[in-house]
């Protein structure tokens, strides 16, 4: 179906329908609506901007932002193989963009990305990348910030490619927590189901989570009591390959949340959001306080929703309407801004929050 779409901005909302199974004028719903919540969490008057036009950038799908040590912000813009071709007509190989917070430059971090889904900076101040399937590299990378030299972290599990890695998490003994889903890609499948693993420092993969649905957002809490974990289970492999009019048979849609033990080890599953029948979220940040902002893609109420965890469910504190959202992420330092990618651009809100970070 998406293939058909030859106007790249109708194919970019086109691919928001595909993915979230919503109608087209939910996004102007919501962009024509205020931010509403809990003063603890949002100030009176938060606007929502836009810091980056993807459309006048040439971006197709903005995911995965993540603020630097040296306070530079970067996302993943996924190409894919059916969206509009490169002006030569070849296909687009992913980006990694950056967006200068002091000038408002934009330019290309890395590219290609190896098709570069979620991203986090790990305890030394580099960049890891959870890369994709659809010409992507199917593993983790970690790239030295002050060479730009980059090192593969982990791209198989007991001797078989990963599917198609999506968001990451770390905790404060180093140790790298990732999901690994399946929404596009030609290539096989080679893993038994969709899971979250674990890295440890010295370079040995666990494969800590089977039963969270289909995998995506993860989150470790300030306290590293727990880890939060989305199943956005769209029913397919690659929705790429659907013909005009066809559709899967949606799975779960919620967020769990599991208790994490000092070994990293993960029990206890309690669902504390479900959203089901309507689309669940994508990624998801913990504040320093331990509450969640989430980006939730249900077409009837698209946005970033913040939640405290109150007798092991997920209680909504505030509500940012936006364009389908892929993901958040907190400035550093004192600052309370809030960064989010919908759609093929990137926004920002001032928040009464501060994120967690562990450098």
């Amino acid at each position: 179906m998406l293939s058909k779409y030859y106007h790249k901005r109708n194919w970019v909302r086109s691919l928001a329908v595909a993915i979230s199974a919503s109608a087209i004028g939910f996004a102007t719903m919501a962009q024509a609506a205020d931010p509403v919540g809990d003063r603890e969490f949002l100030p009176a008057g938060a606007k929502l901007e836009k810091l980056v036009d993807g459309n006048a950038h040439d971006l197709i799908f903005a995911e995965g932002p993540v603020v630097t040590c040296d306070n530079r912000v970067l996302w993943s813009d996924i190409t894919f193989s059916s969206a509009p071709r490169a002006p030569n007509g070849e296909i687009r190989a992913g980006n990694i963009m950056e967006y200068n917070i002091r000038t408002k430059e934009v330019s290309v971090f890395r590219s290609p990305s190896g098709m570069s889904n979620g991203l986090r900076i790990d305890l030394d101040c580099n960049l890891l990348a959870a890369e994709g399937a659809d010409y992507g590299g199917q593993r983790l990378t970690r790239t030295v910030m002050k060479t730009g030299r980059a090192t593969i972290v982990t791209a198989t599990y007991n001797g078989r490619k990963y599917n198609a890695l999506n968001d990451i998490a770390i905790d404060s003994k180093g140790r790298i927590y990732f999901s690994d889903p399946r929404y596009l890609g030609f290539e096989p499948v080679e893993q038994p189901g969709f899971a979250v693993y674990r890295v440890d420092p010295d370079h040995s993969v666990h494969r800590i989570i089977t039963d969270a649905g289909k995998t995506n957002g993860v989150a470790i809490c300030p306290d590293e009591k727990h880890i939060f974990v989305v199943s956005n289970d769209n029913g397919g492999l690659d929705f790429q390959g659907l013909d005009k009019g066809q559709g899967f048979y949606k799975g779960p849609m919620h967020l769990a949340m599991y208790d994490l033990d000092s070994m990293g080890n993960a029990t206890n599953r309690q669902i504390i959001v479900d959203y089901y029948p309507e689309d669940g979220p994508d990624g998801l940040v913990c504040d320093s306080d331990g509450d969640l902002w989430v980006a939730v893609r249900d077409a009837t109420r698209p946005g970033i929703y913040a939640y405290r965890v109150e007798n092991g469910k997920g209680v909504e504190k505030a509500y940012i309407p936006t364009t389908i959202p892929t993901n958040v992420h907190f400035a550093r330092g004192n600052s309370t801004y809030l960064y989010i990618t919908a759609d093929n651009s990137l926004y920002g809100i001032r928040t009464n929050k501060k994120g967690h970070h562990l450098q």
